[in-house]
C-alpha cells in the first residue's frame, strides 16, 4: 500500500494485480504544510482520515506502506561535490556540514535522506531531502496507530520524477496549491530542486520563477532547457502550456500516467506507483 498526503486529502493505492486508487478529502484545516512549525494541525481529525483511507483498501494486518509527503514540508537540495566519500557515516557528516547554515532548523535534529548522483567520474551530484524529525514522525504517527509502518518516505515531486522521461535535459514544475516545486534534470539526474510558495496560482507568478530558473540553466549547465513539463495546473493547464511555450521558446507537455491524469494530490503516488511497475 502507498499513501500520498496533501492539505486537500489523502490519496491511497492498494499495490495488487489491479490498482486501486482511493481519495478522502481532509476538512479545512486540518493540515498546514510547513517546513518550519508543525504540519498536523488537528490530530484526531487526520487519524480518521488515515483509518478510513486503510479501511477502505481493506489492511487488516500490520504492513511496510510508501508514505508520500508534501514537498513544502521538507527542504530539497542537490549539493555538489568534486569527490564524495564512500563511506556512508562520513557521507551524512559532510552532507550535514554543508547544510548546516542553509536551513532554518537543526540539522542534527533532523530526518535526512540523501542520493549521490554519478556520472562514472569523482565529481558528484547528491540530492538531499531534510525535515526536522518531530514534522514526519507526526505524519507516521496515525499509520503506526492504525497498524501500518511507513517503510518508505519520500516527496511528492521527487516521486512523481518516474513520469518523466530521463533522457536530455529537462525542467519540471509541479504545482500544490500555491507550493511551486520546480525541479531540473539532466539525462536522470537532478541538478536544481527548488520548492517555494508562490504570491497566486496566477501564471504571472509561475513564470517569474520559470524565467529565470531558464536562465539558469543555460547559464550553468552548458545548454537550453530541452522542454518542460507540467504537473497539477489543473483547470489552467491548457493555457499554461500554450503561454510558457511561447514565451520559453520550448516543447511544454503535461506528466503522464497509465493510471489517471497526475495531479496536485496524486502525482507523486503515481510516480510511486510506476517506479512499482518497473522494477517488477
Amino acid at each position: 500500500m502507498a499513501f500520498e498526503i496533501a492539505e486537500a486529502g489523502i490519496t491511497a493505492a492498494r499495490i495488487a494485480a489491479r490498482t486501486e486508487l482511493d481519495f478522502r478529502p481532509l476538512k479545512n484545516g486540518v493540515l498546514s504544510v510547513s517546513p518550519l512549525k508543525e504540519n498536523v494541525i488537528d490530530p484526531d481529525e487526520f487519524s480518521l482520515a488515515v483509518r478510513s483511507a486503510a479501511a477502505t483498501l481493506g489492511t487488516r494486518k500490520r504492513r511496510d506502506v510508501a508514505l508520500i509527503l508534501p514537498d513544502f514540508a521538507t527542504r530539497m537540495a542537490v549539493l555538489d561535490f568534486d569527490e564524495f566519500p564512500s563511506d556512508a557515516k562520513d557521507q551524512l557528516s559532510l552532507v550535514r556540514f554543508r547544510l548546516k547554515r542553509s536551513v532554518p532548523f537543526d540539522v542534527e535534529a533532523a530526518a535526512i535522506s540523501y542520493y549521490a548522483q554519478t556520472n562514472g567520474g569523482k565529481k558528484c551530484d547528491v540530492l538531499v531531502v531534510m525535515a526536522p524529525l518531530e514534522i514526519v514522525s507526526r505524519y507516521e504517527a496515525p499509520f503506526r496507530a492504525a497498524g501500518m509502518n511507513p517503510g518508505l518516505v519520500t516527496t511528492s515531486t521527487l516521486a512523481a520524477l518516474e513520469l518523466v522521461p530521463e533522457a536530455g535535459l529537462a525542467v519540471i514544475a509541479k504545482l500544490t496549491g500555491r507550493v511551486l516545486t520546480v525541479v531540473v534534470r539532466e539525462k536522470g539526474i537532478v541538478k536544481l530542486v527548488r520548492c517555494l510558495e508562490v504570491a497566486s496560482q496566477d501564471l504571472d507568478d509561475i513564470a517569474a520563477v520559470l524565467l529565470p530558473t531558464f536562465v539558469y540553466v543555460e547559464d550553468n549547465l552548458g545548454g537550453r532547457a530541452e522542454n518542460l513539463v507540467l504537473c497539477g495546473f489543473g483547470g489552467q493547464a491548457e493555457e499554461a502550456q500554450r503561454r510558457f511555450q511561447e514565451e520559453l521558446g520550448v516543447p511544454v507537455e503535461p506528466a503522464r500516467s497509465p493510471l489517471g491524469v497526475p495531479g496536485e494530490n496524486n502525482a507523486g503516488l503515481l510516480g510511486y506507483l510506476r517506479s512499482i511497475a518497473k522494477n517488477n
